[in-house]
């Protein structure tokens, strides 16, 4: 059932992957965004931002955090606000402020969680902290009408995206489930091309982009980039 729904994008800094990483010869600064969702049952905090790293963490990423009471603060709510919150997966940058959230309803793949909390994966304290409330899924749901959690395992097993049905067209909140607007485009033209009987060999794609098709996606926003993918 579509829904009119508010999506409001929330810059909570950014970090420096180094070039080891970026997969060239140059370090490269990536934003770090969440996304704030208006639904007639409430508010939905899609990621939360950088959580404070051990020292050697902090010197590979450099990363420079909004506090995310400010990026709330400029879209007019404040924490007590939030009525859900989404993690795409928990990896320290996009759960640091889930500890500001205590006793607001989390929704995480189980075996996100379960694999956070088997340690060498993120910070415990970001994890099982005062009056965490977890609402573990085993794969899609939907949470509130037109709102639906969606797994798209790669960047971890546990990832998961959030797909908004609106009255103007499905959204998507990838997450990392791509890095990129331009891997997703990618991605969906390997897709395309295999639908179109074009012979091998073709690049492969993840299994879930065939879901994410059910919903005829307008516009896909992610995690890591500022550009937003939309069809041709």
């Amino acid at each position: 059932m579509a829904q009119d729904m508010r999506v409001r994008r929330l810059d909570l800094g950014y970090f420096v992957r180094p070039a080891s990483e970026a997969g060239g010869p140059h370090p490269r600064v990536e934003p770090v965004l969440a996304y704030l969702v208006q639904h007639e049952n409430g508010l939905i905090l899609f990621d939360t931002g950088i959580g404070n790293a051990d020292p050697e963490t902090e010197a590979h990423y450099r990363p420079r955090r909004r506090d995310l009471r400010d990026a709330l603060s400029a879209a007019g709510v404040a924490p007590e606000d939030i009525s859900l919150v989404a993690n795409c997966h928990l990896h320290f940058d996009h759960c640091g402020g889930n500890p500001l959230l205590g006793g607001k309803p989390i929704l995480v793949q189980d075996v996100e969680l379960t694999t956070a909390r088997n340690g060498d994966y993120t910070f415990d304290e970001l994890i099982d902290f005062p009056a965490a409330a977890y609402e573990e899924l085993t794969g899609e749901t939907e949470v509130w009408p037109g709102v639906w959690i969606i797994p798209t395992p790669g960047h971890t097993q546990g990832h998961q995206s959030l797909v908004l049905r609106q009255s103007d067209g499905t959204v998507v909140l990838a997450g990392q489930a791509h890095d990129f607007a331009s891997h997703f485009a990618s991605d969906q033209l390997a897709r395309r091309a295999a639908l179109d009987g074009v012979a091998h060999p073709l690049p492969p794609y993840p299994h879930w982009l065939e879901r994410l098709a059910e919903f005829d996606p307008r516009r896909v926003l992610f995690a890591h980039d500022c550009s937003v993918w939309e069809p041709a």
